[in-house]
């Protein structure tokens, strides 16, 4: 992208008023500018989350992590986000009145791959909702009850119970039983939970 395709797009960012559009045109805008330099992105965390559900739940942030082992030091993650008058560093900056940050190599034990989405300046990646899944549902739990991980997992738990997220339930449960999750009960219990308010059936039933 040329730094007036940047400028304009910066402009069209600052503008937005939806809050999900925003960061959806973010993260593409970021993204394309690293996938330039030979670097692939994948949005992880609750901005995930934000892109599944369309919005039911929105991030505070940004949160992209590398997909390859690529090594980002320092001088490099600044010149990477120069071009879009980015302020901060080195893992966290402003831009457009947005906060980004940039983390290290992503980490996922998912067999499910990540997914793919179209936005307005090119395609992004994200992580897939059974890591999301697990993920927010220990945070809800341990060390102890966290309501908005709570929350958070049970509206994405809704749109893959209504169909609108494709989830491998049975990769969501072979997760919540790894040593590195160890939330079984937890997971089936939640699930089970929202499917009630649903009036849906849920997948762990027997």
């Amino acid at each position: 992208m040329t730094a007036e395709d940047i400028r304009r797009a910066l402009d069209d960012i600052t503008a937005e008023v939806d809050p999900t559009l925003k960061h959806l045109k973010l993260a593409s805008l970021i993204s394309a500018g690293f996938r330039e330099r030979g670097i692939e992105l994948v949005v992880v965390g609750g901005s995930a989350i934000e892109f599944y559900t369309e919005g039911a739940y929105v991030s505070g942030d940004l949160d992209l992590c590398l997909i390859s082992p690529t090594r980002l030091d320092i001088r490099l993650r600044q010149e990477l986000m120069g071009p879009y008058g980015a302020k901060g560093g080195p893992r966290s900056w402003q831009v457009a009145g947005q906060y980004v940050d940039i983390l290290g190599e992503v980490e996922t034990l998912a067999r499910t791959p990540f997914n793919g989405l179209l936005a307005p300046y090119g395609p992004i990646q994200l992580v897939s909702p059974e890591d999301l899944l697990v993920e927010r549902v220990l945070i809800s739990v341990y060390p102890q009850y966290h309501e908005p991980a709570d929350l958070c997992a049970r509206k994405l738990i809704a749109v893959a119970l209504s169909g609108h997220v494709d989830v491998d339930w049975q990769e969501a449960r072979r997760l919540a039983e790894c040593p590195e999750y160890a939330i079984l009960p937890e997971l089936t219990r939640l699930v089970r939970e929202v499917a009630h308010e649903l009036g849906k059936r849920s997948p762990y039933d027997s």
